[in-house]
């Protein structure tokens, strides 16, 4: 059985591709941010209305969506958004 299924994700370098496999972080292009898919932010979002959603980009892993520019989600992801900003203060 064949997999007629596509997904659009952002590549490494921003750009959009089609994959089999859909993707594993979600992000929100407007901030360049990113997260875990059941994010309770992202939800509340989506759940607000549409201009969210017409935002809301796809990444295959979390290499690649930091590789594109962008930054870890500060709900669903705490640890991560905190090393990125102490990193992001340093000279």
């Amino acid at each position: 059985m064949t997999n007629d299924k596509f997904y659009t994700l952002i590549g490494a370098d921003g750009s959009r591709y089609t994959s089999t496999t859909p993707g594993t972080f979600g992000g929100y292009r407007k901030e360049r941010r990113y997260g875990r898919l059941d994010c309770k932010a992202a939800r509340r979002a989506l759940d607000n209305g549409a201009l969210y959603a017409q935002q809301r980009v796809f990444f295959a892993d979390e290499a690649t969506a930091i590789a594109a520019g962008y930054r870890p989600c500060a709900v669903c992801m705490p640890a991560e958004y905190k090393a990125f900003k102490s990193a992001s203060r340093k000279p």
